[in-house]
């Protein structure tokens, strides 16, 4: 498992805006930060929308997991991989790494890093997964993640999304989903306005899936990456 840059990157100023209660602030971090919490935003999805991607990847292979996600989800795709595999976590927040670390103390092939996932990677994975992220960041740094996050699978490799989706006509929890992403969640409506496989031009280079789940209010998209 190869070393990230050791300097710090900047915290991004729409995280410090709109974020900071809920991934900065170290009274709220340690409370948001569990399973059934999870569990509940997720109405009750959470297990099966993290089996859902952690199923996407074999065990022994080099995964890249995008930003630190709340909950088990980082020993769950641990535990996947397994011991001839490694994983490779990156966040921007400093106070996530370290809960990430945290929890995966007791896998020695797992580890986060402080970095920045709107610059490239030097390094290439066998595949990389992308949970709950892209309706958290502005179009315009989300091109740019999926743009990087692409370019750092390696040819015949996968890459996974599992993030929000259009929810189906007379979704029971349509509005209030609506009133949600309106105060609490300012760039998730734009998300749901494009196909994740079309935000970047690399997308040509790999074939998809796409699969709903829960009325269409989540969705997994997977692409594989050309061997040649």
């Amino acid at each position: 498992m190869s070393e990230q840059k050791s300097t710090a990157p900047a915290l991004p100023a729409y995280l410090l805006e709109t974020y900071s209660w809920a991934y900065l602030d170290e009274r709220s971090v340690p409370w948001l930060d569990r399973p059934w919490i999870v569990d509940a935003i997720l109405w009750g999805n959470a297990a099966r929308l993290m089996d859902a991607a952690v199923q996407e990847f074999a065990p022994g292979t080099q995964v890249l997991q995008a930003a630190a996600v709340y909950g088990d989800f980082s020993p769950r795709l641990a535990r996947r991989i397994g011991p001839l595999g490694a994983l490779t976590v990156v966040d921007v927040a400093p106070i996530q790494v370290a809960r990430t670390n945290g929890k995966l103390a007791q896998h020695p092939n797992a580890r986060a890093f402080v970095g920045d996932l709107a610059e490239p990677f030097a390094q290439a994975f066998d595949a990389v997964c992308c949970f709950f992220l892209l309706h958290e960041v502005p179009p315009a740094v989300r091109a740019r993640i999926v743009d990087n996050l692409l370019g750092a699978v390696k040819p015949g490799g996968k890459i996974v999304f599992v993030d929000y989706h259009r929810p189906r006509r007379g979704h029971p929890l349509g509005p209030l989903m609506r009133l949600v992403w309106r105060r609490l969640e300012p760039y998730a409506p734009s998300l749901l306005e494009a196909r994740i496989a079309a935000m970047a031009a690399q997308g040509a280079g790999f074939s998809w899936r796409e699969d709903t789940y829960f009325g269409g209010l989540y969705q997994k998209v997977v692409g594989t990456r050309a061997t040649v």
